[in-house]
């Protein structure tokens, strides 16, 4: 037989103050997690089966109803970015003096700020990861180039239509 949940009489009484004052359903199920397996003595699959969620989620709901009630608070995000050679506030610190730079009209050129960058962490780093860095600090091209490099003016002005070269 599947073991049952073992619940303190403490966290019992939480979940009947909260049922009664249930204003969501959400609200409701969590303490009913709590609730059912003390009241009748089922299993998690069958506490899912009585308040129509899985066991997977019963048990989550009940270890967050547990987590409330032991005054832990609001339960951290699952989103968010958990690793990093730096921090955020590092970042940006790193990459003022090139911000500064192409504020005085100056290029950002993304080697120059890898090869500062691997200086700085102390091992080598794929380009972009230097590339997400400067998306995360909102960096972007501000002007376009006026034209491209290859382009051959003398050749564009053989090729326009005026009456000098009309024939």
């Amino acid at each position: 037989m599947p073991k049952t949940a073992k619940l303190s009489p403490a966290v019992v009484e939480a979940a009947q103050e909260a049922a009664r004052k249930a204003k969501t359903c959400d609200e409701l199920r969590m303490a009913q997690t709590v609730l059912v397996p003390s009241i009748i003595s089922v299993p998690d699959q069958t506490t899912g089966q009585i308040i129509g969620r899985s066991r997977p989620t019963v048990v989550r709901l009940r270890k967050r109803f547990r987590e409330s009630c032991a005054g832990q608070g609001a339960r951290r995000n699952w989103g968010g970015r958990r690793y990093g050679y730096m921090t955020v506030e590092q970042e940006l610190q790193f990459l003022s003096h090139f911000f500064d730079q192409a504020k005085e009209g100056g290029v950002l050129i993304v080697s120059e700020i890898k090869r500062a960058y691997e200086a700085e962490v102390g091992h080598k780093v794929v380009k972009t990861t230097i590339y997400r860095m400067l998306d995360r600090h909102d960096w972007r091209k501000i002007m376009p180039r006026p034209r491209h490099p290859k382009s051959d003016t003398e050749a564009q002005e053989g090729l326009k239509k005026t009456p000098e070269n009309s024939d």
